[in-house]
Order: structure tokens, then C-alpha cells, then sequence
């Protein structure tokens, strides 16, 4: 009893509680944690306009919204899920209650549609953005003739209910990695252009789960690696071989293109951002702003847009003037966008012209941070098809999620394996409880502060992960196995040699070791484009929790049991 209460009361194994502690929290593990998880919610689809959201990029894994019941019926998979909305009919209501809320949806007809040698006049609801209101406006459309043909999906990719708060890497989820190389060498605001059309249109795609992010090699060569979740290599191949099409349609007539046809797209502060001259103000519950930026035309393209709008009419609105047609943009054929025109360049050929819109939020901050990122992603939509650079594919992989799943159960299998073997050769060396005992809690609590570490800092665990966890837990067997030397064999040796001195002996060894391995990481963190960067930063923060937390509170377990 003695000896317990010097334990639980030595600060060094306090600490040890403490942040062991804290990393289960963060890892957050919830074994009976069942339903759909929502990976994705589909633009314009019955879930999106029922007000189901996508979640939030970097968001937590057990914060996502998971489905748990439809029409009460339970959902304790994806699966479940998939089953039930299959084989729903057009326009079937139905109740969606999640882990936050209930929501009413309706399926959407399926429509083939065939366009007619005919116009109608269309009345149609539209929200002024100057009046903050919404209005009528009567528009000349073509006819067209629609056909039921099924139901559109309901728009939710769900995924199985995930258990704890890690990420788990491309290469225990599956799913397709990219890496494209630029063809020549570019700037960092070049790099960022590439960087965010890449992801506006793998997001027009509807593809979830994405990452894109520029890694660097040893040689200074810089790489953008794209990982999606759930894609195929095919799809996602065909996807950033083509460089992207961009078009400006007004009345179904192209008014311009990406490429030749935009010269300058402002993404400086001087001539982007925030509308100084309509500032942010309330709209009904919550806040609206607008944004502004200038883009360039080439004289053709100018032409082209005033050719397309001579002969539309003008809409009054309050005390502002609208085209009758709106310009719509499409990238890779997919409507992304809907633009008021102004009456004043009706049939006028301007070179230079100002792109407006609008942002909401429940406050002036969210309305701000809502408007700028649109004002952002019509930048990147403008810009699609005149990117600065190149891309070639250098490389593709891809993982099945079942060969991922099966990744995983090894890797937990041969860690538990290597967990027992290292205790059972510790014991069968030493003799001792007190040594191998406190070894295997040690261990144990390594590889929860690591993964702790990396569901704070939302680090994602793939096989390099678990191979640099292997390690850091292996360097700390040394390092304990030095600690229970220096205290044994000071306690056994014929000159006496202090606690302290013990204590200090081991450590200086194991500091040496500590730098060793962090000087040997760095290089590692660039190497293979970015793809070993998991191997080193697990090491790297195993080690170091390790040296200054766990293996102070193994010396200090070790002390007081040998002394007692």
C-alpha cells in the first residue's frame, strides 16, 4: 500500500496520468458507436435541400453528423442506409434523424430531358442581393420536354460509423493517390492556383474525402499529392490529365472561355475582396455581405459577350437594372455558378468588368470569412482552363478499403504479438516483475499519447504511421532497458553509486539516442515526395514523448518498487 501511494503521488507518474489521459480523450474510443456516418452531401440534391450539410473539412471523426434512424427504422450501417434509399420511388417523403437532428426529405424525379425548336415564358423567384428580398422575374426560356425516368439519388455519401477520433490514412481506408508533378518549374502563388482548382473541381465532381496538398523531394522538385477517398484509379486519372473546361453561357450561347478568353483574374487586395461600397449589414436573422473582383476580357472575348446580351431585355429591380438572362458558368460541363448581369453591358464590348456576389452567416464575421471563400472559388472557377502550369501524372496508387481493413487488423495483431514477446523476454532476463510490468504499461502508453497526438493535431494514420509508432515504441524498450540496467546494476555493483547518478547515466544515453533519431527524421520528412512525412512525424513525436514523459515516469516506477 506504501508503495502504490508513492507511486500515484510521485509527479512524474502524475504527469504520465494526466497526459494519458488527455490523449483518450482526444482519441475519444466508442466501441458502440453505430449508424451512417456523412461523408458528403451532393449539391441541389433531396438531402441538400432538406438542409443536410457536408461536414467540415478537418473536423473530427466522431464530431461528424452520423444517420441513426430512417422512419424510425434503426441504421446501425452504411449499408442499412443504402438498402433503404435504393429502391425509393419520385417524390416519397421521408424522416432522416441523425446524432444533431431530424430532417424531412423528398425524393427528386429522375428526368430525361429533351430540348424543343420552342420558347415559354418562365416566372421565377430569385433573391436580390440589394434589395434583400426576393422578386419575381419573368423570363424567355427554351421548352423543353421532360420524362420520368426514376429517382435521383437522395445525395448523402455515408460511410460506417467510425469508433474513435483517428484518422486513418489512404492506405487503411482505400481509395486513389496522385501525385502530379509540374511540367516546369513555378512560384508558390502559382503552386496555390493549381492547388485550389484542382480541389473546385474534384468537389464539382462530387468526390469527398479529398486531399490535396504540394510536397518537395530531397532535390528540391516540388509534387501536388491528391488522395480521395472511395475513387477509382481510372476516374480520378481521367479527371487531372485534362487541364479543366471553362465557359460563360448566356441564353445556352457561350459568351466566353477559360484560357485565351480571360486574360486577368484580380486575386490581389487592391482590386478583391469585401465590396467597400456595400458593407456587410443585417439580412433577416443573420448577416450579408458582398464581395467584388475585376477580371480581364480579351477583345474577341468582349465581343462575344456583347453579341450574346444585344438582344436581351432589361429587368428593373428596386433601383437596380438586370439582363433578363443571367451568366452561367460551367466547368467540365457542370453548371458551378448563376451571375446577374447589369443593364449597362447590354451589347457593350468591356474588357473590364466586375464580378459581384454575396456571402450569409449568423454573424458579421461568419457573413465575411461565407463571401470571401465564394469570392475565392469563383476566382478558381474563372481561372480553370489558363492554369499557370502543366501537370504530369508521375505516379497512382490504389487501395481497396477491404485490403486497407485487412491492413489494419495485421498491423494490431503483430503490435499485440510484439507487445507480449518483449515482455516475456524482459521477464525471462531480468526475473523481476518490477522491471517488465512497468515496461508493457509504458509501451502501452506510448502508442495512446501518440495517437492522441495525432487526433489533436488531425494527423492522418496510414502504414508509414504505424511503422514510425513500431519505432518509437521499440527505441523506448532500449531506452527502458538501459534505465533498468544503470538502477540494477548500481544497486548490485561493489562501488555505490547514487539514485541520482543512476538516473542521470541513463538518461545521458538516452538524450544521445533522442537526437540521434531526430537529426535522422528530417530528411525522411521530405523524401518520396511527402509519403514518408507519416513514418517521421509519428517517430518523431513517439520519441519525444517518450524522453519526456514516459520514460521519466518508467525510472521513477522503477525506483521507488526497487527501493520498497
Amino acid at each position: 500500500m506504501n508503495t502504490l501511494k508513492k507511486l500515484f503521488t510521485n509527479w512524474r507518474i502524475i504527469i504520465l496520468i494526466i497526459v494519458l489521459i488527455l490523449a483518450i480523450l482526444s482519441i475519444r474510443p466508442n466501441p458502440w458507436h453505430e449508424g451512417a456516418t456523412i461523408r458528403f452531401v451532393t449539391k441541389n440534391s433531396s438531402a441538400s435541400l432538406a438542409t443536410i450539410e457536408s461536414p467540415r473539412p478537418g473536423g473530427s471523426p466522431m464530431s461528424k453528423e452520423t444517420v441513426i434512424s430512417i422512419n424510425n427504422r434503426p441504421i446501425m450501417t452504411a449499408k442499412d442506409y443504402y438498402d433503404f434509399v435504393e429502391n425509393l420511388p419520385p417524390n416519397k417523403t421521408f424522416t432522416i434523424q441523425t446524432n444533431k437532428r431530424f430532417y424531412r426529405v423528398t425524393t427528386k424525379p429522375e428526368y430525361n430531358i429533351t430540348v424543343l425548336n420552342e420558347t415559354e415564358f418562365r416566372t421565377e423567384e430569385i433573391f436580390n442581393e440589394t434589395l434583400n428580398k426576393t422578386v419575381n422575374v419573368t423570363r424567355e426560356v427554351q421548352k423543353v420536354h421532360k420524362e420520368v425516368i426514376g429517382t435521383e439519388d437522395v445525395g448523402l455519401v455515408v460511410y460506417d460509423a467510425p469508433q474513435n477520433n483517428i484518422r486513418k490514412g489512404l492506405d487503411l481506408s482505400g481509395g486513389t493517390r496522385v501525385i502530379l508533378k509540374p511540367e516546369e518549374k513555378v512560384g508558390a502563388e502559382d503552386i496555390e492556383i493549381v492547388v485550389s482548382n484542382i480541389k473546385e473541381r474534384l468537389n464539382v465532381y462530387g468526390l469527398s474525402d479529398v486531399s490535396v496538398r504540394v510536397a518537395s523531394d530531397l532535390k528540391g522538385e516540388e509534387f501536388i499529392i491528391v488522395e480521395i477517398a472511395g475513387a477509382n484509379k481510372e476516374e480520378v486519372r481521367e479527371l487531372l490529365a485534362k487541364q479543366g473546361k471553362f465557359e460563360a453561357k448566356v441564353a445556352g450561347q457561350t459568351a466566353f472561355k477559360g484560357g485565351n478568353d480571360i486574360t486577368y483574374v484580380c486575386r490581389r487586395a487592391e482590386c478583391s475582396g469585401i465590396d467597400p461600397s456595400a458593407a456587410c449589414g443585417q439580412s433577416g436573422d443573420g448577416w450579408a455581405c458582398r464581395f467584388r473582383f475585376s477580371i480581364s476580357l480579351s477583345p474577341e472575348a468582349a465581343q462575344k459577350q456583347a453579341d450574346a446580351t444585344m438582344s436581351l431585355s432589361v429587368v428593373a429591380e428596386g433601383a437596380e437594372s438586370y439582363l433578363n438572362e443571367s451568366l452561367e458558368l460551367y466547368l467540365d460541363n457542370q453548371l458551378v455558378d448563376t451571375l446577374r448581369i447589369g443593364a449597362e453591358l447590354r451589347g457593350n464590348a468591356v474588357t473590364d468588368i466586375s464580378i459581384s456576389g454575396g456571402g450569409f452567416g449568423g454573424t458579421q464575421q461568419e457573413a465575411t470569412l461565407d463571401a470571401l471563400n465564394n469570392m475565392k472559388r469563383l476566382q478558381t472557377v474563372l481561372i480553370t482552363g489558363s492554369l499557370p502550369v502543366k501537370l504530369n501524372i508521375v505516379k497512382t496508387d490504389t487501395i481497396s478499403p477491404i485490403l486497407g481493413e485487412q491492413f489494419l487488423k495485421n498491423a494490431l495483431l503483430i503490435g499485440l504479438v510484439a507487445i507480449v514477446a518483449v515482455a516475456i523476454v524482459v521477464f525471462i532476463v531480468y526475473r523481476k516483475f518490477m522491471v517488465s510490468i512497468p515496461m508493457v504499461i509504458t509501451m502501452l502508453s506510448e502508442a495512446i499519447i501518440i495517437l492522441g497526438l495525432a487526433s489533436i493535431i488531425g494527423w492522418n494514420i496510414d502504414l508509414a504511421a504505424i511503422a514510425g509508432i513500431i519505432i518509437a515504441i521499440g527505441t523506448g524498450v532500449d531506452h527502458q532497458i538501459v534505465i533498468a540496467d544503470e538502477i540494477l546494476r548500481g544497486a548490485k555493483g561493489g562501488v555505490y553509486i547514487s539514485w541520482k547518478d543512476r538516473i542521470k547515466n541513463a538518461f545521458f544515453i538516452i538524450l544521445a539516442a533522442y537526437f540521434t533519431t531526430m537529426v535522422a527524421m528530417i530528411p525522411l520528412w521530405f523524401a518520396g515526395a511527402g509519403l514518408l512525412r507519416g513514418f517521421a512525424i509519428t517517430t518523431i513525436l513517439g520519441v519525444s514523448a517518450g524522453v519526456f514523459i514516459t520514460r521519466p515516469a518508467y525510472a521513477s516506477m522503477l525506483e521507488i518498487m526497487s527501493r520498497d
